[in-house]
């Protein structure tokens, strides 16, 4: 399987300036692509072929004195910015035509020069990782990488990518096969999420919700306020944006560091995970929205489904539909539905008290392992 490495670059001042008019010409390109596709569908002509568009706005673009510009970066991030452009298109047809699952993909938008965001991609002709771990940008430079881990493979590619907050990344795609399969345990584990607490779980463990944006609110607040006293297009207001972004970084930092830590336990202690899937975009949409996006859950689950894969663990989504709340864990009788506020309830069958939170996690693995797939596919 094909996984990301994230790795923190320390460009010079040099670099920086470099990696700035790479960012740009990658955005050029990618919007003069775009502008041809626009009139050329306005005009009724036929969708032009990739190799055409290449030619018309990266080979012809670099001999008009207006674009001359653009041959004083690497040939590679061009390339890539067209891909970009064209796998754009390709997923929003798709979506048209319902060959793509999931939510509907937008068409393509122009890139911005004020975009808080800034990336470039490179394919194996355009870097290459020095012997001292530097990481050598084609026109750019050997650029300092903090090697927090090794790589397992060699890459394929690489983002390098500026972030809201001003900090340079360097994002690898390597393969990874085969699998690093962990040995096989007894272990099994239904997992309900919620926001009193973060995951409730089949063997009665509770994790406590961290709610790392509701603890940096105050900070994020008095940031938030100064930056609204800055003028439009000042250097002050552009320190001031800086500053809220970083404070949403470290939000978001912690929160990932905490489910990879809860995810990376879970896979390591147990053979079949099964997790309620949950409409994280309709609960978004109510009064708990702040809430739901603190927890975080879609990139939690996202993050356990993946290393179930990696691992040779099984992992289930069961469907949001199961009445997991409503249903006894012991003799499985359906007990109607519960306000939020019953926390604890009696089943009327067996007269067993549960816990509200605990029973809906049992009742997830139950389901999770009658989904799941016997040794022969089945």
């Amino acid at each position: 399987m094909k996984l990301r490495y994230n790795y923190r670059l320390d460009p010079t001042p040099g670099q920086r300036m470099a990696l700035a008019k790479v960012f740009g010409c990658a955005r050029v390109v990618f919007n003069d692509g775009l502008r041809v596709r626009h009139e050329d569908h306005a005009a009724g002509l036929p969708y032009i072929k990739d190799t055409d568009l290449q030619k018309q706005v990266v080979t012809a673009a670099k001999q008009a004195p207006e674009r001359a510009w653009l041959g004083e970066v690497s040939s590679v991030v061009l390339v890539q910015a067209l891909a970009d452009l064209h796998t754009a298109y390709r997923n929003f047809f798709n979506s048209v035509t319902g060959k793509r699952k999931g939510p509907k993909v937008a068409p393509p938008r122009f890139r911005l020069r004020k975009d808080n965001r800034q990336a470039i991609r490179l394919t194996r002709n355009g870097f290459r990782i020095r012997a001292d771990g530097r990481l050598n940008l084609a026109k750019v430079g050997d650029v300092k990488v903090r090697w927090s881990r090794r790589l397992p493979s060699d890459p394929s590619s690489v983002t390098v990518v500026k972030d809201a907050a001003g900090r340079y990344f360097a994002s690898f795609v390597v393969q990874t096969d085969p699998p690093e399969v962990l040995p096989e345990t007894t272990g099994e584990v239904g997992i309900d999420l919620g926001l009193t607490h973060f995951a409730v779980l089949s063997d009665g463990r509770k994790i406590t919700a961290p709610t790392f944006l509701r603890r940096a609110e105050r900070k994020l607040k008095k940031a938030q306020q100064a930056l609204s006293r800055k003028a439009k297009g000042s250097s002050n207001r552009r320190k001031a944006v800086a500053r809220v972004a970083r404070l949403h970084v470290r939000v978001a930092g912690a929160r990932r560091d905490h489910h990879h830590k809860l995810s990376t336990a879970l896979v390591q202690e147990n053979q079949l995970i099964a997790v309620e899937d949950l409409a994280v975009n309709g609960l978004a949409r109510t009064r708990l929205a702040k809430s739901v996006h603190d927890a975080g859950w879609a990139q939690f689950t996202a993050i356990l489904e993946y290393k179930a894969a990696r691992y040779g663990r099984a992992f289930v989504r069961v469907g949001r539909w199961l009445p997991s709340s409503q249903t006894c864990s012991v003799c499985m009788a359906v007990d109607g539905p519960k306000p939020l506020s019953v926390r604890t309830w009696t089943c009327k069958g067996c007269q067993t008290t549960h816990d509200r939170d605990i029973n809906a996690a049992r009742i997830v693995l139950a389901a999770g392992r009658a989904d799941k797939q016997n040794a022969c596919g089945g």
